[in-house]
């Protein structure tokens, strides 16, 4: 097996463990399945990663780290700020449409960390980078779009955090695309409508 830098190898297993989690539930996943996945042998994936709780850490970077580059690379200039942010919503949509299983991982995640005491802290790690995403996020927005805002971006980060969680979960389990789509331009315009002009 050729030799790979551990940041690669780490990124490698990472991917592998969203792949089988996605398949098989956070729960029935194990290590030995991971690395089966990946193609390595157990004791790569313990030389890269030494506990549960870090390989935990690695997939919620990673998966929040994904839609973070697929919102950003949406929100290109477009003629208004309104279409800006309606963009930034239907590319991180798109993907809920075209990877459910995802992002049902993701909800699997944070019910698994809150249900294993140990773990907690990653279900907090895991909504505080919601937040934090936004926050990015809406800062990018303000280089294509100055503007100011009626409210703190902290709080709308966590504004759309949740509303972006409630909308996702409820289209998984209704399956109602639709219904989505018209929360998502009822939240842009609400986005909208916090703009203020820039002194």
């Amino acid at each position: 097996m050729a030799r790979m830098p551990l940041t690669d190898r780490r990124r490698q297993l990472t991917e592998a463990a969203i792949r089988a989690m996605t398949r098989d539930g956070v729960s029935r996943t194990t290590t030995r399945s991971i690395a089966a996945e990946a193609g390595v042998s157990l004791s790569v994936f313990h030389y890269c990663f030494d506990s549960k709780q870090a390989l935990l850490e690695s997939v919620i970077e990673t998966i929040t780290a994904h839609y973070v580059t697929l919102v950003k690379a949406a929100i290109l200039p477009r003629p208004t700020l309104r279409e800006t942010v309606r963009a930034g919503f239907q590319a991180y949509w798109d993907h809920v449409a075209a990877s459910p299983g995802a992002h049902l991982l993701t909800y699997e995640l944070t019910q698994y960390a809150l249900r294993q005491p140990e773990f907690g802290h990653l279900a907090r790690k895991q909504y505080e980078s919601y937040c934090t995403a936004y926050t990015v996020l809406l800062e990018e927005l303000r280089l294509i779009h100055p503007f100011e805002l009626s409210v703190p971006v902290t709080v709308l980060a966590r504004y759309l955090a949740a509303m972006t969680d409630g909308v996702t979960l409820n289209f998984l389990v209704l399956g109602d695309d639709k219904a989505a789509a018209e929360i998502l331009d009822m939240v842009t315009d609400h986005v909208a409508g916090l703009v203020v002009e820039p002194r």
